[in-house]
């Protein structure tokens, strides 16, 4: 059960807050400026290219390295090289998780490692065998960790990882919007370097003051009236999200609230991207999820029932290419099976700040459900 007094209480939200999760959403801005500075410090400005690689791999743990991969891929547009090395092994743990290169990996590739813990052996080993295949290696993680000492080792690249001093007082989570941004800043500034991307200075300064304005209208003292984020948390508190896409910055930013639904406040959540949404989840809205569903008795005594889980459709919407839409389709598909519709859609602005308000604005509300939910 959602306890929405607790929205409107920033005292007792910072104190359910034991894993720093507002924190790290309001200081996402601050932290992309600190981790492009870092970068900066590190030499990525001064690096000069021969050309752009065949292929950028992405190695790292945890939902964070995910979607650095899924964002880096739809920024570099279609026929990206991104690829995401999706590690194996026995358990989530750093010393459990394996990761391999491709055969054809080589000399024209790029391998990115990325993570906020830093003590994996096998990323250590990864960067070990990229350098002995020739592949080019830049990592980003925290410093004086075995994974930084390798890369250096390995003639590699690396950039400490921008953390603050409270991320070291708990395990930090992968969906943390903190983690993201730190991890994600300084693969931006590289990408743009290389040509695959583009993330100039100013374009991060943007992010940076697009993540500001929005940790001004979604903080703890905002009450829920006016706080985006705290209604839709709490417009999702018995419902079953069901995220529609749609627009290239949206579609990562949608998989990304639907991880950090599931990892930070405990709940399921369907994503997908529209128009071919509108197919893939018809049925559903029309079964027993819908708001309409209920097959016993209307007028019967349901005090002492938990309330019914019925679906709500999230539309994330970034501004579409030419007026071309399929929005209205979806509200009337939702709303011909009696289901509510949330709608968030960025203020004007280039593709980086549009993705970073909808990541900003959805990071506030899994966190808002996580702390009311008591997850």
């Amino acid at each position: 059960m959602l306890d929405e007094s607790l929205l409107d209480t920033p005292e007792g939200l910072a104190e359910a807050d034991r894993r720093g999760l507002l924190r790290g959403a309001a200081e996402a801005g601050a932290r992309v400026r600190t981790a492009a500075r870092q970068a900066v410090e590190a030499g990525i400005g001064d690096l000069k290219p021969d050309g752009r690689p065949r292929a950028v791999l992405i190695a790292g743990p945890g939902a964070a390295a995910t979607h650095a991969a899924d964002l880096l891929g739809s920024l570099a547009g279609p026929g990206s090289p991104v690829i995401r090395l999706a590690p194996s092994g026995v358990a989530p743990a750093a010393g459990a998780l394996r990761w391999e290169l491709p055969g054809w990996a080589g000399s024209v590739d790029l391998l990115l490692i990325a993570t906020p813990d830093g003590t994996e052996p096998s990323l250590s080993l990864l960067a070990d065998q990229a350098y002995r295949r020739g592949c080019s290696v830049v990592a980003v993680a925290p410093a004086r960790t075995p994974v930084s000492e390798a890369v250096t080792g390995a003639h590699g690249l690396f950039v400490p990882m921008a953390t603050a001093p409270y991320d070291h007082e708990e395990p930090l989570a992968a969906s943390s919007p903190g983690v993201l941004w730190a991890l994600l800043t300084p693969l931006l500034t590289l990408l743009d370097r290389i040509g695959l991307v583009t993330a100039p200075p100013d374009a991060l300064e943007k992010v940076a003051n697009r993540l500001d304005h929005i940790a001004e209208r979604c903080g703890p003292a905002i009450v829920t009236y006016s706080n985006p984020a705290k209604t839709l948390a709490a417009e999702l508190a018995d419902a079953l999200p069901v995220i529609w896409t749609e627009g290239a910055a949206a579609g990562p930013a949608g998989r990304r609230f639907a991880a950090a639904l599931a990892e930070l406040a405990g709940r399921p959540a369907l994503v997908a991207e529209l128009p071919e949404a509108l197919a893939a989840h018809s049925a559903l809205l029309a079964g027993p999820l819908a708001a309409s569903a209920d097959p016993d008795d209307f007028f019967r005594d349901r005090v002492d029932e938990p309330a019914a889980l019925h679906a709500r459709v999230v539309l994330l919407r970034d501004r579409p290419i030419g007026g071309l839409t399929a929005a209205p389709a979806a509200r009337d598909l939702a709303l011909g099976h009696d289901t509510s519709v949330s709608e968030l859609e960025p203020e004007p602005g280039d593709e980086l700040e549009t993705l970073a308000e909808l990541i900003a604005m959805t990071d506030f509300a899994a966190v808002y459900l996580a702390l009311a939910s008591g997850a």
